[in-house]
C-alpha cells in the first residue's frame, strides 16, 4: 500500500524550497524548454506566480522536505510540480484531488510537450477542451486547455461478472 500523503499550507518562508521544487520538476519534464527561458521563468515563479496563488503542498514526513506543491487560482490549477525523487508516489494525485476536492479546481493548462503530464491528466479525469500556440508568456510552447470530467458513482465502478 502507498503512503499518505498530507496536504498542507506552506508559507512565505518556503518559497526557496518551492522554486527548488519547481526547477527540478521542470528540468525533468520539460526537456523542450531552452535554459535561458526556465530561468526567467524562475525568476517569475519566485517573485510573482507564488504570490498569485493558493498554494498547497506535501512534505516527506521523515525530512520535512516539500516534495511536492499545487497553486490554485478560482476554479484553475495554475501549477503542480512533484520533486523527480518523488514523481509516481502519489504527491501529485494526492494534490490535484485536493485540489478538485476542496477548492473546486477543475481546469488547468499543460504544456502539449509534456507526454508525461499530459498521461497523468488524463488518468485523473481530466479532458482537452481547447488548445493554444503559444504559453501564457506568448512563446512557442503549446498549452493544452484541460477540464475535469465528473463521473457519476456508476462510471467509477467496476462491474462484476
Amino acid at each position: 500500500m502507498g503512503r499518505v500523503w498530507v496536504v498542507e499550507t506552506p508559507q512565505q518562508d518556503d518559497f526557496t524550497e518551492l522554486c527548488q521544487v519547481w526547477e527540478g520538476s521542470v528540468r525533468a519534464t520539460h526537456d523542450f524548454l531552452p535554459d535561458r527561458y526556465i530561468q526567467e521563468l524562475r525568476e517569475l515563479v519566485a517573485h510573482a506566480y507564488l504570490k498569485a496563488v493558493k498554494l498547497i503542498c506535501c512534505k516527506d514526513p521523515l525530512t520535512g522536505r516539500i516534495v511536492g506543491f499545487c497553486g490554485i487560482h478560482a476554479d484553475k490549477v495554475e501549477m503542480l510540480f512533484i520533486d523527480p525523487e518523488y514523481r509516481g508516489r502519489g504527491v501529485g494525485k494526492t494534490l490535484l484531488r485536493h485540489a478538485i476536492d476542496n477548492l473546486h479546481a477543475v481546469q488547468l493548462d499543460v504544456n502539449a510537450q509534456n507526454p508525461q503530464a499530459i498521461g497523468f491528466y488524463f488518468k485523473q479525469g481530466f479532458e482537452v477542451i481547447g488548445r493554444s500556440e503559444t504559453d501564457g508568456m506568448g512563446e512557442p510552447y503549446p498549452l493544452l486547455h484541460l477540464r475535469y470530467k465528473r463521473t457519476t458513482p456508476a462510471q467509477g465502478k467496476c462491474s462484476r461478472a
